[in-house]
């Protein structure tokens, strides 16, 4: 089976499994509240939602941050920590470090866990890592993502749709319908009560954990005063999805002063573990700034920024990446190539290096590495742009059933790029 075919065959599954699911399932009893609600979700679809989805939301945004693999495996040790005193330790817990400067964590269902090195870089202690880890432990055991999914899927039982890319922005990023069902899950924005639950729970398996409870604390004042800052690296990462309040302060408070606020905080620790991310953070800075020029197409000085940036942080496979873009929109084709090879090099799992790869192939003529590009990064995360150069090819070299079923499926979604693939459908018969 080709993978188009599979991405087919995926979708029917999963739009085959909700019929079923919303003619079989009833009320359930939630593991950390005690209440009863509705599940339209069972529990290993629920594991299946998370596992299936993890890498793609990882990719979507900004993949792993894989230059201090040490600091991985200690948010995975604090992680497991606070895991193994929840309510639900037999879940398949995972923790990951994105390589995003946006300040952030997400919980999928099934325990999939990531946070940003733009929020491990404002924390001050493991305790108040420990405070946002269980936080999203909770999220996940309390199946609050699975909860707001329900509430889309009373409105609409399909999910078919939802595994191609609806387009693509040229320097902001793409927009990932391949990851669609799992950024759904880990970006919409909580409700209130989800959000108080997650704060309670989550300072109980602090205080069992052994972690003062007052980190979660200072964390919600924290954050409560850069939300009315409108600090905008918050704005579109933790607030966006996790909205402070003085009700979650006051609760907080008052929990921990009822728990005690004995504890570890482990400060030296953690500085320690995070000393190499906060070195590397003025690349990080010029690498935003030259994307930020690259959009206004000030390629210069872009390139003047990300080339600061690799002296700082030569391994890093996004500079490259953006390197090698910048090459291209200034005619260096074999500058470009060299950079994408290194990109990729570096991080080969990463589809969007796939992606830029195959793209800028394409446009030298290089149909075979471009079609071998294309369909990697498809592979991991499906997306309209992918799919329509690769109905491109496909119609190049002559084959217009495989160029149908891919402009088919691009002309399915919505916005510039599914016109484009109706108008070459139509040109194909």
């Amino acid at each position: 089976m080709n993978k188009l075919s599979l991405t087919r065959a995926r979708a029917a599954i999963i739009s085959a499994v909700t019929a079923l699911i919303l003619l079989t399932s009833g009320c359930a009893t939630n593991p950390v509240t005690g209440k009863s609600q509705l599940s339209l979700i069972g529990e290993n679809e629920e594991r299946q939602l998370g596992q299936e989805n993890y890498t793609p939301t990882i990719q979507a945004q900004g993949g792993q941050f894989y230059l201090d693999p040490e600091l991985t495996v200690y948010v995975q040790e604090v992680g497991d920590r606070m895991a193994e005193v929840s309510d639900r330790p037999d879940l398949p817990y995972e923790f990951t470090v994105l390589n995003s400067s946006v300040p952030n964590a997400w919980a999928l269902p099934g325990g999939k866990i990531a946070i940003n090195r733009g929020l491990l870089v404002k924390l001050e202690d493991e305790a108040q890592l420990a405070s946002v880890l269980g936080h999203e432990i909770v999220h996940a055991a309390a199946r609050h993502s699975v909860q707001r999914m329900q509430q889309g899927m009373l409105l609409s039982a399909g999910m078919a749709g939802l595994g191609l890319a609806l387009g693509d922005n040229e320097w902001g990023g793409l927009i990932m319908g391949g990851a669609a069902v799992g950024s759904q899950m880990a970006l919409a924005q909580y409700s209130q009560s989800h959000e108080l639950e997650s704060d309670r729970f989550g300072i109980e398996y602090m205080v069992e954990a052994g972690y003062d409870p007052q980190a979660a604390v200072e964390l919600q004042e924290l954050f409560l005063e850069l939300s009315e800052g409108r600090s905008s690296g918050f704005l579109e990462g933790l607030f966006a999805t996790h909205p402070p309040s003085q009700k979650r302060v006051d609760e907080n408070r008052r929990l921990a002063r009822e728990l005690g606020t004995d504890g570890v905080r482990n400060r030296e620790k953690y500085q320690g573990m995070i000393a190499e991310a906060k070195r590397l953070q003025p690349a990080y800075d010029l690498h935003d700034e030259a994307l930020e020029l690259a959009g206004d197409e000030k390629y210069e000085a872009a390139l003047d920024k990300v080339n600061k940036a690799l002296e700082m942080a030569p391994r890093e496979a996004a500079f490259h990446a953006t390197r090698a873009r910048l090459h291209d929109a200034m005619d260096n084709p074999e500058k470009a190539e060299a950079d994408f090879d290194k990109a990729v090099e570096l991080y080969p799992e990463m589809f969007s290096y796939r992606l830029y790869r195959g793209l800028s192939r394409l446009d030298k003529g290089n149909l075979q590495g471009a079609r071998a590009d294309l369909e990697a990064s498809a592979e991991v995360v499906p997306t309209s742009i992918a799919y329509l150069r690769l109905g491109d090819i496909a119609a190049e070299q002559g084959d217009r059933n495989k160029a149908a079923a891919y402009y088919n499926e691009v002309a399915k979604t919505e916005g510039e790029l599914a016109e484009e693939a109706k108008r070459k459908l139509s040109n194909l018969k």
